[in-house]
């Protein structure tokens, strides 16, 4: 009977996640919000059904009253994170909101099964985090002008950087992490952020050449000191998300060919001045001539992807453990095992949908400087997304980073959750600012039918004389009255800026 179940719940997972995948897209193209928000609620529905699932199945397997507690505990922060977050901002997007519940929700489940310990601690950092990030775009709506902090961040920036390289831990032949009173950060993740507010500050601010070359001495910096801990993926993703923000505030293609000619010369460089890059490039070349030593850890990311198929093999029925850090690097690829591959490709588009939401936000703000945040933001996050997807199916080199709110790591996932704060709060404050113009409008048409009509209850004679005519009384209403677009009510302007 329990085999049934679990074989059922398995299959119905996978419908689940092909469906929220389906909505996650469907909702772009509905032009009224209230239905849009109405699919998202059946989306949050496929989570929590999701989860539950999952959590029976595990408590199935283990046998814990444990589990049933945790999954309590994890049920009453999805509801509380979602509704609460509705509750403070009105114009929160929905659909980044869903996403984010749903990449934890299966990362808590696969760590879980993983690691307990790990999952307990993961969920700790989750509740702190969703907590920090809950104030941020308040933060950003009191402050709002933070382009005269630009300086600031580049010394923050450059300044933790440096401690990582002066007193930083060693792990897997580069500096990545900073021990203080026992507990230990990655630098990076944090400094990932800070860059973006720095260079789109300088950017906006940009009105020579000569301003663009000082900008880039000061992303160069961070990236070189980047490069000296050896900590090469997080130093390829700050030139990305520096080389498009570059291009998106200059529109200079010459920019994006250099910068693609530099970014091809360091690879090379890289490789031959470090040692574990080149292991890297050689298990991502040949993985099965050195299967036990340099090639074991994707092999067996390859061994786990091909043995789980579409549909997966079910929670507890893999080998996950085999696979060399599995809970950070490689967690897609234990997904992809017991979960299925169908559902590591339905995370991978939903990833993508959430990197389209990013750039459309960008689009629709008119501060410059809120433009390159939201594009800076956006490209670092798919480029991690693809780093990590990417080296665990061996179509690049891997690189070490992690996958967004579904790998285990504390730095990783306080830094997804400010990411993903920020991008809200521009959000949520252009839905504001939005919903105020139209209220203006619709007070401006108001006070031109109170001018044209006059206040009387009654229609006067002359509005009820036959000879009235009436398209020759329209047409002496002021330009400044009229409406450019009359189809356009409020769910089409939401519409415009989703």
């Amino acid at each position: 009977m329990i085999t049934i179940f679990t074989t059922a719940s398995k299959y119905i997972c996978l419908l689940l996640i092909v469906l929220y995948t389906y909505c996650n897209f469907r909702y772009l193209s509905i032009p009224d919000q209230e239905d849009a928000n109405a699919l998202c609620g059946w989306q949050f529905r496929m989570i929590l059904l999701i989860h539950f699932l999952c959590n029976v199945i595990l408590y199935l397997k283990t046998g814990e009253t444990l589990t049933v507690l945790f999954y309590l505990l994890q049920l009453a922060f999805f509801i509380a994170f979602v509704f609460l977050s509705r509750a403070v901002y009105r114009n929160v997007n929905r659909l980044l909101l869903n996403n984010t519940c749903l990449f934890i929700c299966y990362g808590l489940i696969m760590l879980e099964r993983l690691s307990v310990n790990k999952a307990e601690k993961q969920f700790a950092i989750i509740v702190i985090s969703a907590a920090v990030s809950m104030v941020i775009p308040y933060l950003i709506d009191k402050i709002w002008d933070m382009v005269g902090w630009r300086y600031i961040f580049a010394a923050i920036g450059i300044a933790l950087l440096g401690m990582v390289f002066v007193i930083g831990a060693t792990s897997y032949g580069a500096k990545m992490s900073i021990s203080i009173g026992g507990f230990s950060f990655q630098a990076s993740e944090l400094v990932k952020i800070t860059f973006v507010l720095c260079t789109a500050g300088m950017l906006s601010k940009a009105e020579s050449f000569r301003d663009i070359v000082i900008t880039s001495l000061i992303a160069g910096a961070h990236m070189l000191i980047l490069v000296m801990c050896r900590d090469l993926g997080s130093a390829l993703i700050f030139f990305l998300a520096y080389l498009v923000m570059l291009y998106v505030a200059t529109g200079q293609k010459l920019y994006l060919f250099f910068g693609n000619v530099a970014a091809c010369g360091a690879g090379v460089l890289s490789y031959f001045l470090f040692s574990h890059v080149r292991t890297r490039v050689f298990a991502w070349l040949d993985p099965w001539a050195d299967i036990d030593n340099k090639g074991y850890q994707i092999t067996q990311s390859l061994f786990a992807i091909g043995t789980g198929g579409f549909a997966g093999l079910g929670l507890y029925q893999g080998m996950p453990n085999k696979i060399p850090i599995v809970e950070k690097d490689f967690i897609i690829s234990a997904i992809s095992e017991e979960m299925g591959g169908l559902t590591a490709i339905c995370l991978t588009l939903i990833c993508l949908g959430c990197f389209m939401q990013m750039m459309i936000i960008a689009t629709y703000m008119q501060s410059g400087f809120y433009k390159y945040v939201s594009v800076g933001l956006a490209i670092e996050y798919i480029v991690q997304v693809f780093l990590t997807i990417g080296g665990a199916v061996k179509f690049i080199p891997s690189t070490g980073v992690t996958l967004p709110f579904v790998s285990y790591g504390g730095s990783s996932l306080v830094s997804s959750f400010i990411v993903f704060a920020i991008i809200q709060a521009l959000y949520i404050i252009q839905g504001n600012e939005d919903e105020a113009e139209t209220e203006i409008n619709e007070m401006a048409e108001d006070e031109a039918e109170r001018e044209l009509y006059g206040e009387a209850d009654e229609p006067s004679e002359e509005y009820l004389d036959e000879d009235y005519d009436a398209n020759a009384v329209l047409d002496d209403i002021p330009e400044e009255y009229e409406d450019p677009e009359p189809d356009q009510g409020r769910g089409s302007r939401r519409r415009r800026r989703r």
